[in-house]
């Protein structure tokens, strides 16, 4: 599961968050490169509708990810970007289906649409993948379904939107390709994801990723690299490498790569100052990836290893592949790391069948592993799941209380360790301004976030060295160092 932020309020009036829910507008993110900017050119030269677009995203980094490079597919066919919904010819909705809430919320969004005649209205992701022909059927003014895993059929899709085609769709999982784009609209100035691997092949019992993106396929390490250097170019310090399970990488070119050679290896591009990756699944996660994070100082301080439960039993409910011990032994891994690297996780709570002592065995983990982030979700039901029909449903009230309970004990966590960090200093990479408060914030290697003030302007994208003075459970506060 691949997420945008860990546990933290929006604190900023310009921040990661904002580029979350990601508009069709170009004024928030940076100019495509040379090499980008040529192909518009060239691919512009056959006259397009010049209708405009609006893109609406819901979910983690790979949805945010997506709606970039399929804004560059409308850009290279002559569409152009609306600054809002009101003024779009062509409406994208950009959806999620791994919580059952996300896809209440996109189908509110089409029903405020509903009787609306003068526009395009299209489902393109998770949710489309899932509901298929069904959106049809609950929102007949929708024009276009088309699933994660067939994006790259998007120009013939479109072809036929054009030709006044009503209702089209693409939903095919039996691929082999992934989702390459000679453009890509960059919504955030400040970092740059980079889709490395699609998919996923693992048979997780409660998740429907599986039948929304597909097999796993990986982009060739030719393709990555070649990519991550135009980045670099265009002046990017920092890159996202993503991934349904992106530790699960196979570099299907020649150079036949592991995943940490594919990571020492963006690492080493010139311009480049820091790597992420999400998310690891920890039946991938080896003791190279920690030594590679120790001797490689571009490759950022953090991992995300989630968990979903502390009981191996609902592990083993789950299919989660691997056991308590075995995955507190990774931890211990990291743990163990010459750098201090920051460790987030994700669990689910109430699944079928959990236990009192099942639920315990997850807030125990906590302390365990010393989180410094959680996401932590009730479980939710989903289509095409095995965990869907197991019995021993638990009621909403006990998971809501259990949920409370756990995030109430990862906020003391987060507090204590975040406390340890006060007179030590770390270097910030800006990315937002809270006007209200006359302060800056960015984030470490380690991705915490530091609020900060500053007499100079104009910060955003630079590294900062501040000097932490406060702590709170999601944030940190501190002095830039003169």
């Amino acid at each position: 599961m691949l997420h945008s932020n860990l546990i933290m309020s929006k604190a900023f009036d310009i921040d990661i968050d904002a580029f979350v829910n990601s508009s069709g507008s170009l004024t928030a993110g940076g100019p495509l490169d040379a090499a980008q900017a040529d192909a518009a050119r060239d691919m512009s030269s056959t006259p397009g509708p010049g209708k405009s677009f609006y893109i609406e995203t819901f979910g983690c980094q790979m949805n945010v990810h997506d709606a970039e490079k399929v804004a560059g597919v409308l850009l290279s066919r002559g569409y152009r970007a609306a600054p809002s919904i009101a003024e779009a010819d062509f409406m994208l909705y950009n959806t999620c289906s791994i919580r059952e809430k996300a896809a209440q919320k996109v189908f509110s969004r089409l029903g405020e649409l509903r009787g609306v005649t003068n526009k395009v209205i299209g489902v393109i992701g998770c949710l489309a993948q899932q509901e298929g022909e069904d959106i049809f059927e609950r929102a007949p003014w929708v024009s276009l379904v088309c699933g994660s895993a067939s994006y790259r059929k998007l120009p013939e899709l479109l072809a036929q939107l054009e030709s006044g085609g009503r209702r089209v769709m693409g939903l095919d999982l039996d691929t082999s390709e992934t989702f390459e784009t000679e453009i890509t609209r960059r919504d955030n100035p400040i970092r740059a994801y980079l889709t490395i691997i699609e998919g996923c092949n693992y048979a997780c019992s409660y998740c429907v990723v599986p039948h929304t993106r597909g097999p796993e396929r990986s982009r060739s390490s030719e393709s990555v690299l070649a990519e991550a250097r135009r980045l670099a170019d265009a002046g990017y310090t920092e890159i996202q490498l993503l991934g349904q399970t992106v530790n699960s990488y196979r570099d299907p070119g020649p150079c036949k790569w592991s995943f940490v050679e594919l990571l020492v290896s963006v690492a080493a591009v010139e311009g480049i100052r820091r790597v992420r990756f999400t998310t690891s699944h920890p039946n991938d996660f080896h003791r190279e990836i920690v030594e590679a994070i120790d001797s490689v100082p571009e490759l950022c301080d953090h991992i995300h290893l989630p968990v979903q439960s502390g009981s191996t039993r609902i592990l083993r409910e789950m299919r989660r592949t691997y056991t308590r011990d075995e995955y507190l032994e990774k931890i211990s891994w990291i743990r163990a790391a010459k750098r201090p690297i920051s460790i987030t996780s994700d669990i689910i709570v109430g699944f079928p069948g959990e236990t009192d002592d099942d639920f315990e065995q997850s807030v125990t983990l906590l302390d365990a592993a010393g989180y410094d982030g959680l996401f932590a979700f009730t479980y939710s039901p989903r289509p095409n799941t095995t965990a869907a029909a197991m019995a021993d449903a638990v009621p909403e009230k006990e998971k809501a209380t259990r949920l409370a309970i756990l995030l109430e004990r990862q906020r003391q966590i987060q507090l204590e360790r975040n406390e340890k960090l006060v007179g030590m200093s770390f270097e910030v990479l800006v990315d937002g301004r809270h006007e209200a408060r006359a302060q800056w914030g960015g984030r470490t290697s380690s991705n915490r976030l530091i609020n900060f003030s500053s007499p100079r302007q104009n910060l955003l994208g630079e590294y900062i060295n501040i000097r932490v003075s406060r702590a709170t459970a999601n944030s940190l506060v501190g002095e830039e160092i003169a």
